[in-house]
């Protein structure tokens, strides 16, 4: 033991807005000894740390603390907390309160770079008074500049706007080196802004985490944090208010709105004896509930877990930009120096200040900042609003690969069909009554939760099963049961346990689940099992046909008959049978070797049995949040909604940001050449590179920000 365990910390750091400097936070922190894994989510200021030891746990938290201070010194680091009641208040006032001090700060600076352009001065009045207005505007700039240089940390856009604001002193264009700072400092400013209101856009989306909980405890109701509620407590929901915490109704009844969670717009009803999810609003009645599971594994924060926990999981075009950013700066920095110096030297006539200057245009538009903020708000912004549709998207890698699903392999029940079985047929064998074939498969069926075994088990109202009549109970993968009452053998199964058994039984072309079932060596008879096929199954294999899915495949455990009844029905090119989940498996193995290597597969189930083949897909989709766990944790995209068409949602969403994505990055790079390149012929001026720089930054987080309002 010796306290080694990995263990997660937590933090938020406010006041980031430099996405360079994000990167560099999480490069460093990654390189302490005894951290396993950091992640630092831009979008959300979140700065998550996993350690090895948990001895050494307070140690690194303080070295991280101190990067995060070398790094950005006016961020402000607060450990993460469950309650969240006044962050948006407190974080409102603060945002303010910056606002005024920026825009005091610059409006003095102004002052004295407008009167620098309108006085007769000599030259030691203009270096006085542009100087003044310089330092005043281009304080914080050139601090932090002399900071990170001095901790090695050379190539960023404070000593990008430094050099070329300085070097702008030192040819004595005094008005563009103030004018340039100036602007950047401007565009800066609203870039923040558009930043921190994406940013709220983006938690307005999830922003499902309820404040508090009416707490029932000796007659009196008193209102807590939901993470002080255990389990087996009462708790009372008023009208207006969210439901705090998964549990089960025991009075009252009322309309719950479930749109936060599941994106789905109808209100449910609920009544005694049924479950509710926290992150419900509770519409209209007075509800109490008996809590059934503790905050931490409550429905609303494990959403809230998996949207957040999201960005950790960068998308391939995300890894290239932060990688391209960091060489793509030195470059274009050695490229300047190579500019002011080597043309002069060649050119007969070039003078050393005109070639300076471009090189200083050069400096200026080479900041990547309109890549590395727009396009990690972008996929946020996607996952964010996938999940306002009532999709969990697990990453952005995961996001993106969507772009390129071609083939689709469904699970059937439970995805394509309802998976509410109901007895269709009875059919015994003339020896036999429908009762008794009834009565021999409930007992038989007693012990099992399979939506079939309750199918029969609904239908069978006969007197109660005495379960201590059962000697033994097993389950047979693939076949079906095989059950002692009494000293006497019954089998309830598929065709695979009759032929097993060797026990004779017809064959029957009905379309359906058919459960044979055989008494102490004897046919009895069989069952006819019947499943509806989901209301909008139809819609979502046309919507994947729409959007570029070539290949459309069923897999089943289901007999040959029902599966190519489904199949032909709703068109798909392709079904397996009979499968059992290894088999699943191994088809979907199949499959991915046969497309081609940029096509992604994708694969849609609902049951524990599906977890295999979700982890080994390469994009798994689990149908339903509230199915099975060992689904959801193995799936990549979770379908709240319990829809199949909600797949075409996830697309469409993955679609959209990809565009918005590529957009800013054909912006970025075509701003930024042209005006490259017009420096480099003397064809634009420092303010062209500032538009180029923190302009086309600002356009890209504004372009960024339309994936959240977005409607699909």
């Amino acid at each position: 033991m010796n306290g080694k365990k990995i263990i997660k910390e937590e933090f938020i750091l406010e006041g980031l807005s430099c996405a360079d400097c994000a990167g560099k936070i999480e490069r460093q922190v990654n390189q302490l000894p005894e951290v396993s894994e950091a992640n630092l989510n831009f979008a959300s200021q979140k700065l998550k740390i996993k350690v090895d030891n948990s001895n050494k746990l307070a140690s690194v938290v303080e070295e991280a603390k101190k990067l995060v201070k070398d790094i950005e010194p006016g961020v402000e680091i607060r450990e993460e907390v469950n309650d969240q009641s006044h962050e948006g208040h407190s974080h409102s006032h603060s945002d303010n309160d910056n606002l005024k001090s920026e825009f005091m700060r610059l409006g003095a600076g102004s002052i004295f770079f407008i009167a620098a352009l309108f006085l007769d001065l000599n030259l030691w009045g203009e270096w006085a008074l542009y100087g003044i207005a310089y330092l005043t505007i281009g304080g914080k700039v050139l601090s932090k500049s002399a900071k990170n240089i001095s901790r090695g940390q050379i190539f960023d856009e404070n000593f990008l706007m430094t050099i070329a604001t300085i070097g702008a002193f030192a040819i004595q264009e005094f008005p563009e080196g103030v004018a340039v700072m100036l602007f950047y400092e401007i565009g800066e400013l609203f870039q923040d802004i558009a930043v921190n209101r994406s940013r709220r856009s983006i938690k307005s989306l999830m922003d499902i985490r309820p404040d508090y909980a009416n707490l029932k405890r000796d007659g009196q109701v008193e209102e807590v944090g939901p993470e002080q509620v255990e389990i087996g407590d009462i708790i009372v929901v008023k009208p207006g208010e969210k439901v705090p915490l998964d549990g089960e109704v025991i009075e009252g009844e009322s309309m719950l709105d479930t749109s936060a969670l599941t994106g789905e717009s109808v209100p449910r009803k609920v009544e005694p004896g049924e479950e509710v999810l926290s992150g419900s609003i509770n519409q209209d009645g007075l509800l109490t509930i008996k809590v059934t599971s503790d905050f931490a594994e409550s429905t609303v924060n494990k959403i809230l877990d998996l949207v957040e926990n999201a960005a950790s999981e960068k998308a391939p075009t995300e890894n290239f930009i932060t990688k391209f950013a960091r060489y793509y700066t030195p470059v274009v920095v050695f490229g300047a120096l190579a500019l002011a110096t080597i043309p002069p030297l060649v050119i007969s006539g070039a003078t050393f200040s005109d070639w300076i200057y471009r090189a200083l245009i050069f400096l200026v538009v080479s900041c990547p900042c309109a890549l590395v903020v727009s396009i990690p708000l972008g996929f946020f912004g996607g996952i964010g609003s996938a999940s306002k549709q009532g999709v969990l998207v697990k990453g952005g890698n995961y996001l993106e690969a969507l772009n390129s699903v071609k083939t689709v392999v469904m699970d059937k029940t439970g995805t394509l069909t309802e998976g509410t079985f109901e007895v269709a047929k009875l059919v015994p064998e003339d020896k036999w009554s429908k009762d008794e074939l009834l009565k021999l498969a409930a007992q038989a069926e007693t012990n099992s939760n399979h939506p079939i075994a309750e199918s029969i088990l609904r239908a069978y109202d006969g007197e109660k099963i005495n379960t201590e009549e059962i000697d033994s109970y097993q389950e047979i993968a693939g076949h079906g049961l095989q059950v002692v009452v009494d000293s006497k053998e019954i089998l309830a199964g598929n065709h695979k346990l009759m032929e097993k058994e060797e026990i004779k039984y017809p064959t029957t072309k009905e379309s359906g689940t058919v459960i044979h079932v055989a008494y102490d060596g004897e046919y009895v008879g069989y069952i006819l099992i019947s499943d509806k096929i989901k209301d909008d199954a139809a819609a979502a294999i046309s919507g994947l046909r729409e959007l570029g899915v070539e290949q459309l495949v069923m897999l089943t455990g289901d007999n040959e008959r029902v599966a190519k009844s489904v199949a032909s029905e709703l068109d798909l090119d392709k079904y397996y049978a009979e499968l059992l989940p290894d088999d699943k498996v191994t088809q979907v193995e199949e499959l991915i070797r046969d497309r081609d290597e940029n096509d992604k597969l994708v694969f849609v189930g609902d049951g524990i049995n599906d977890a295999p083949v979700l982890a080994r897909s390469d994009i798994g989709v689990a149908m339903g949040g509230l199915g099975s766990d060992a689904a959801i944790e193995a799936a990549d995209v979770v379908l709240m909604k319990d829809k199949p068409s909600n797949l075409v949602d996830a697309i469409n969403v993955a679609k959209f940001t990809r565009n918005i994505v590529w957009q800013n990055i054909a912006l970025a790079f075509i701003v930024k050449g042209v005006v490259l390149a017009m420096g480099a012929f003397g064809m634009a001026t420092m303010w062209e590179a500032v538009f180029a720089d923190v302009g086309v930054a600002l356009i890209a987080v504004l372009n960024a920000m339309r994936i959240t309002r977005a409607k699909f």
